[in-house]
């Protein structure tokens, strides 16, 4: 019953924090360490939840997710909706990488000076709409929540954004519309099919295959928008390099994971047969994400368009696990999830650091800030050395996971692009390395005095990623069996 209870809190307690915090005088010291605290609560709960989800999850050999600490009641009675959440192994894990950016997002906006009601505001309300995602299995609630987060990231950008940021959140947010008016159709479809939008009651029925035909690749490239799959990528560079850096934090660690989980959740689970029909013909799409996305990075200068192509590049690989159609492909593609949440974290995390002191993103006009602000330094190039696959680093585990898996697929098209991913690498490394060169070694270029050293809230947020980089990276066993409990069922049902 209590961990019931906590499962209902962790998206109802960030709207009660925004209603509490209207009494709280506009940046006052106490509203930061308000909403601190909350998304802390939050965090701590969510990894409660993670592991006593652990501790009674047993191997699953169903075609049905193992839900646990289920709440269901009638909720729209007019549509047969029901307010219907649970928790399994893949969705305890989103929720932990969520809470983790939510929270050191909040760290990172710790010196923001003016409005900090507004934008702590809208920032805990994106937080309530991401774990819903993660938790709904009713499909009316899952798109309730998945929408939420639209609004409130077109006014984060608008409002609190930088250089062409109203170009920026509208791009961002009329292509983000676009994905969910495809996702709402092929849901309206469904639910004429079956007359449900219970998950796990439509994974026992079998969509005529006609359906499934025309459903599945609208329903899966409606959310593939929102993890940038090529054509689809194009908001990503303006809505980065326009968001705040707790935003482009939250975009790239958690909301571009949001269309790849309801791919992999929904889309492939729900309709088999169209998965096995398009899947092969969607990987052209995916070679342009993981072959020609570094190739694109190492063009620009600007710091947060390179990071935007680089997390085009690795949303790829998760894509190209999801269309290889094999369990250890599919595992990796949950691993990539999680890990590429983390490594992007960190990244836009020290990019923002970098930025506030620099006022520039431009990597030509920096040089030698290793000797100025060597902490920040570091943890720019761990994030680097993550996303360029380094043994030790939950990066490489999670690739090596999904190149092994896709090579498995006995197709020819996909094993040509499996191998051209992994020459990709190379181009990723030398993207990587340059900018890092360019940045932090050389002469210093910038006054020093001008370049304070990492604050003390900086240091836990570097620290942080740091450490879920290595434990996902050194331990990754734990976590790939824990996260096939909920792997088996996807393939189970795309194998009957």
């Amino acid at each position: 019953m209590f961990e019931k209870v906590l499962l209902n809190l962790l998206w109802i307690l960030p709207f009660l924090t925004v209603l509490f915090s209207i009494p709280i005088k506009e940046n006052s010291p106490r509203l930061k360490r308000f909403h601190l605290a909350s998304a802390g609560i939050v965090l701590l709960s969510s990894i409660y939840l993670l592991v006593r989800v652990f501790q009674n999850t047993v191997s699953n050999t169903s075609s049905q997710f193992q839900l646990l600490f289920e709440t269901k009641f009638n909720w729209l009675n007019a549509i047969s909706a029901n307010y219907f959440i649970g928790i399994d192994a893949l969705s305890s894990m989103m929720l932990v990488l969520a809470a983790i950016i939510i929270f050191t997002g909040i760290l990172a906006t710790w010196r923001l000076e003016k409005n900090q009601k507004i934008f702590f505001g809208f920032f805990q309300i994106l937080a309530a709409s991401v774990y819903g995602v993660f938790i709904s299995f009713d499909l009316v609630l899952f798109f309730v929540f998945y929408e939420m987060e639209a609004l409130c990231m077109y006014l984060l950008i608008a409002g609190f954004g930088s250089g062409n940021k109203d170009y920026g959140a509208k791009k961002l947010t009329l292509t983000l519309a676009i994905g969910s008016s495809m996702i709402l159709a092929v849901f309206l479809g469904i639910y004429a099919e079956t007359g449900t939008w219970n998950l796990l009651k439509l994974s026992d029925i079998v969509l005529p295959e006609n359906f499934q035909f025309w459903a599945f690749p609208i329903l899966f490239l409606g959310f593939a928008v929102s993890s940038s799959l090529f054509p689809f990528h194009f908001w990503s560079p303006a809505g980065h390099s326009a968001a705040p850096t707790a935003v482009s934090m939250f975009a790239a660690g958690v909301m571009m994971k949001m269309g790849a989980y309801g791919c992999l959740r929904i889309a492939i689970y729900l309709m088999p047969e169209g998965a096995k029909i398009w899947l092969p013909y969607l990987l052209l799409l995916i070679a342009f994400n993981v072959i020609v996305g570094p190739f694109i990075a190492m063009r620009h200068k600007d710091l947060k368009f390179i990071t935007a192509y680089s997390s085009i590049s690795h949303l790829g690989l998760i894509f190209l696990g999801l269309a290889a159609m094999t369990p250890i492909a599919f595992r990796g593609a949950a691993l990539q999830m999680v890990s590429h949440g983390f490594l992007t974290g960190l990244f836009f995390a020290t990019i923002g650091m970098i930025y506030s002191r620099t006022h520039t993103r431009d990597i030509t006009q920096m040089s030698g800030l290793m000797k100025a602000i060597p902490f920040i330094g570091v943890g720019f190039v761990i994030a680097g050395f993550a996303g360029l696959g380094l043994p030790g680093l939950s990066g490489f585990v999670a690739e090596a996971t999904i190149f092994v898996g896709s090579f498995e697929n006995p197709s020819p098209l996909c094993r040509v692009i499996t191998i051209l991913a992994i020459l990709s690498i190379t181009a990723t490394a030398i993207y990587i390395l340059r900018c890092a060169n360019k940045m932090l070694h050389g002469p210093l270029n910038i006054p020093k005095e001008s370049l304070p050293q990492a604050y003390f809230e900086e240091k836990c947020i570097i620290v942080f990623y740091i450490v879920c980089l290595l434990i996902l990276g050194i331990f990754p066993a734990p976590f790939a069996e824990f996260l096939d409990t909920s792997i088996f069922p996807i393939y189970s049902n795309l194998m009957r």
